[in-house]
């Protein structure tokens, strides 16, 4: 593939994930894959350091665009961020401490009890409860943004994911509410990680500045389908992903196995 070629292949996978990431989280499931072949001659930690930046663009453009019309519990918001943000950073410090391999089998777990729940939960995430907000649940929302953002660190898919069925499931939030909030953590998550990655050289600014603009685009479409159509269209897209990650996880765990 030549440069002229990979740019634009990258410019149209970076709409698809930040449209998808600014819905449910996620879109690095598109992007990273598309950057992973159109740029095999770099390292891994590169291909993540310059998604990274991409992201934290499109997360900071959907944010802008939620935080207008999303009424934002930043007494639980903040300690959770501060908990996510620095857990990715030790995350990202770990990656050869943990085996992927036993990462990627609990996850495909936890993923599968998140669809069937979700699935069978006919009414979660379709309102929005006012839980009161005291110590014990700021307590849960850092346990939980800080596991999640070390796992973010360490691996990375589906931790925008793992954060929306968080705050559904834990604290009440209605999938729209639920999204916007992810996004919040994720933002710590994402410069935490970026911290370890352009201090060590890690990042392609030129491909990086194509993929920011097109995932802020990409963004912009997302949270405007998502203010635009409400809980009840998050939560079918949430399932559909979880389904695309089960097979994605899935296959990674299981073809070589079957190959044996």
């Amino acid at each position: 593939m030549d440069l002229e070629s990979a740019v634009v292949a990258l410019a149209f996978f970076a709409f698809c994930g930040g449209l998808i990431d600014a819905a449910v989280g996620g879109g690095g499931l598109v992007q990273v894959p598309a950057l992973l072949h159109a740029l095999p001659q770099y390292s891994l930690a590169t291909v993540f350091g310059t998604n990274k930046l991409a992201v934290l663009a499109g997360n900071a453009a959907s944010i802008f665009s939620y935080a207008r019309r999303i009424n934002i519990v930043w007494k639980l918001l903040l300690p959770t961020m501060i908990s996510a943000f620095a857990c990715a950073y030790l995350g990202a410090f770990s990656v050869s401490l943990i085996p992927r391999a036993v990462l990627e089998h609990l996850i495909f777990v936890v993923l599968v009890i998140m669809a069937v729940y979700t699935f069978a939960k006919k009414d979660l995430g379709r309102t929005h409860s006012s839980h009161p907000c005291g110590g014990k649940e700021i307590l849960l929302g850092m346990l939980a943004g800080g596991l999640i953002g070390f796992y973010d660190g360490l691996f990375g898919p589906g931790s925008g994911s793992l954060l929306l069925f968080a705050f559904v499931k834990l604290f009440g939030f209605d999938f729209l509410n639920a999204s916007a909030s992810a996004k919040l953590v994720n933002l710590a998550t994402f410069s935490a990680a970026l911290l370890f990655f352009v201090p060590s050289g890690h990042v392609l600014w030129t491909f990086a500045g194509v993929l920011c603009v097109s995932n802020i685009a990409g963004a912009i479409a997302g949270t405007f389908l998502a203010l635009r159509y409400g809980s009840g269209f998050i939560r079918v897209f949430f399932l559909i992903l979880l389904v695309f990650l089960i097979g994605r996880m899935g296959l990674s765990i299981f073809q070589p196995l079957l190959q044996q």
